[in-house]
């Protein structure tokens, strides 16, 4: 399929669509939660997942980013969604590997890709019925369709899902019963993630609150995502049939959606539930957030955490490569961890294509810089002890080149960051509404203070929310 026909195929995400709307419901979310793990479920797609994502110990981060990607992917602008596309092609080139049984998986695999948007599809026609709304023969084929344009969108073509909806379903079975695994990543998504969530921000000043709400809601969550499963893939992957938790998962799903029905619409939207979940956001704390002290804020985005003899301003070694190095929770430090930061700073900063490359080529460059100081074994892995013993010795030439990356893509003019720039920056890069002035903050100031934060050295709220955030 051509560049030029997928995107006249695309323009079915106009008003009549029936998928660009659930995209901004919050109850959308159980259909996202079952299709991934359907997902996982795939050889290609588990390897990668547990290589590479940081689904496990960035969730909230993840959940955000996901969200920000598919209302792209369908804006109503064919540019945003061609750019979207593009961006999304660009980070799955650069994961690839082998799995721990010596299978290869790629990202850009297309059986892969097609398997994601038939999840997603197949969730979401679940969704309805489970909701009482129940999708008729029409308005499937139109859904179905959406989707086939969407995988279209974004692999260029759609001829690895089925063309019509009557050959789907028998692709689909034929994957749930022949193609799917039980594997690491499908236990973890179901017995791990829940139970190890992080506490989403509004709550981290709350730990045993949280502690608490998520003993509670672990297995609950476990319960119902197990009990939405198609039965084919619970029978091959020997999940439990739990007592209860077929009434609890419709109970939930109607719930969902009889709360989108009657509330008013602008709680029911994903936007809401973020700005619940992080008082960062543009949300209904945002008012609040703006009376605790703007000016305040200000201070402690732009600046590094004040020396106070080096008790709190200095992290140590440990806990910085725990919080911010190790990405993926494997305990260890590896290219993945390097390359996770990458895209999340070219996702929250929407780079474009010449700017992401540099910024992966700095990454890159820094990795080569740890592994010829620390990884004297050539494994390709740096231990948290083998990091800590070396941090304040280590080179610095790959970190000046990630943070003059960052500054170019910041200062628009004269080589000076001035206080609106920075506050574009982390806006973008944070949803903060930030304001006040400041001073000017000069290239070699601001390489400083990354560098100072990217060695262990010195704590800053600033990239610890981009970098360290759940």
């Amino acid at each position: 399929m051509s560049h030029t026909s997928t995107r006249r195929d695309a323009d079915v995400f106009g008003p009549d669509s029936l998928l660009r709307p659930l995209v901004h419901e919050a109850r959308w979310g159980l259909a996202v939660l079952r299709a991934t793990l359907l997902e996982a479920a795939h050889p290609q797609i588990g390897a990668a997942l547990m290589e590479n994502s940081t689904f496990l110990t960035h969730p909230w981060r993840r959940l955000r980013n996901t969200a920000m990607s598919a209302r792209r992917l369908l804006d109503p602008d064919p540019r945003v969604r061609d750019r979207e596309a593009a961006r999304i092609n660009r980070l799955h080139a650069r994961i690839a590997g082998t799995d721990a049984q010596g299978r290869p998986y790629d990202a850009s695999d297309r059986d892969a890709r097609a398997w994601v948007v038939a999840t997603l599809f197949d969730s979401t026609v679940t969704m309805c019925r489970l909701s009482g709304d129940a999708l008729d023969a029409d308005a499937m084929r139109r859904l179905y369709d959406e989707h086939r344009t969407f995988l279209a969108l974004i692999d260029g073509t759609a001829d690895h899902l089925p063309a019509t909806l009557r050959e789907f379903w028998p692709y689909y079975d034929h994957v749930v019963e022949h193609v799917l695994e039980n594997n690491e990543a499908v236990g973890v998504i179901l017995y791990r993630l829940f139970t190890g969530m992080p506490a989403p921000p509004v709550l981290r000043g709350h730990p045993a609150i949280w502690a608490a709400g998520r003993a509670v809601a672990s297995p609950l969550a476990t319960a119902i995502t197990i009990a939405s499963l198609p039965e084919a893939f619970s029978r091959r992957v020997a999940l439990p049939d739990l007592p209860g938790a077929r009434t609890l998962m419709q109970t939930t799903y109607l719930g969902a959606a009889l709360a989108t029905r009657h509330l008013p619409q602008s709680w029911t939207r994903v936007d809401f539930l973020m700005g619940l979940l992080d008082p960062s956001h543009d949300g209904p704390w945002e008012t609040l957030r703006r009376q605790a002290g703007k000016a305040a804020a200000l201070v402690r985005l732009l600046t590094p955490a004040g020396d106070d003899g080096g008790s709190q301003a200095t992290r140590s070694a440990d806990r910085f490569f725990t919080e911010v190095l190790d990405q993926t929770g494997d305990g260890c430090l590896r290219w993945p961890d390097l390359a996770a930061m990458a895209r999340e700073i070219a996702t929250r900063l929407d780079l474009g294509e010449r700017d992401e490359e540099r910024l992966f080529q700095a990454y890159a460059a820094w990795w080569s810089e740890l592994q010829a100081a620390l990884d004297s074994d050539g494994d390709g892995r740096i231990t948290r002890d083998e990091y800590a013993a070396a941090a304040a010795r280590l080179p610095g030439t790959g970190l000046i080149k990630i943070a003059d990356v960052l500054f170019d893509v910041t200062d628009t003019d004269d080589e000076t960051i001035d206080a609106e720039e920075y506050r574009a920056l982390f806006r973008t890069a944070f949803h903060r509404d930030l304001e006040g002035g400041g001073d000017g903050c000069s290239r070699s100031a601001f390489v400083r203070r990354f560098v100072s934060f990217m060695s262990g050295q010195q704590h800053s709220i600033a990239y610890t929310s981009l970098l360290a955030s759940g």
